[in-house]
């Protein structure tokens, strides 16, 4: 059976899925967002497979979100975030603040946001870029956008 390229579909979450849709890619970003870069760091934090590893670093490589570099003469690489890749961990942190609320239970949140701007501990939240208002899934209306499919 063949897979779904949810790369050529006109939708958005269908084309960002098609980059970090695979379970392990969100887990791999959040690592190297926190400074774990190197492949057998990576291996260990993750208990996974390095076949499995191995795909998900070259999918997310192939797909601008991390860059490879040399850190030895050996060909041994860390991997760094891209703008894109940058850009995709506000998006997890997004998730993490859903699941803070909804799935931490009474431990409470496993990690805290400590904001360089005021030095507090904050909540990523969704504004409007214009109005600067939190911006909700029950505040918006969906309109059909340029790339919407004919």
């Amino acid at each position: 059976m063949q897979r779904t390229d949810f790369g050529k579909m006109a939708c958005s979450i269908a084309r960002t899925l098609d980059v970090i849709g695979e379970p392990w890619s969100p887990l791999v970003l959040r690592d190297v967002w926190v400074g774990v870069t190197r492949f057998e760091q990576l291996q260990a934090d993750l208990g996974i497979s390095r076949k499995v590893l191995t795909e998900r670093l070259n999918h997310l490589v192939e797909q601008g979100v991390l860059e490879r570099r040399p850190y030895d003469r050996r060909p041994r690489y860390e991997y760094v975030l891209t703008e894109k890749g940058t850009e995709l961990v506000d998006l997890l942190m997004v998730m993490t603040g859903w699941g803070d609320k909804w799935l931490a239970g009474e431990a409470g949140p496993p990690v805290l946001y400590r904001h360089h701007a005021c030095g507090e501990i904050g909540n990523p939240e969704l504004r409007c870029t214009h109005c600067g208002n939190p911006m909700h899934a029950t505040d918006v209306d969906l309109l059909p956008g340029p790339g919407a499919a004919g």
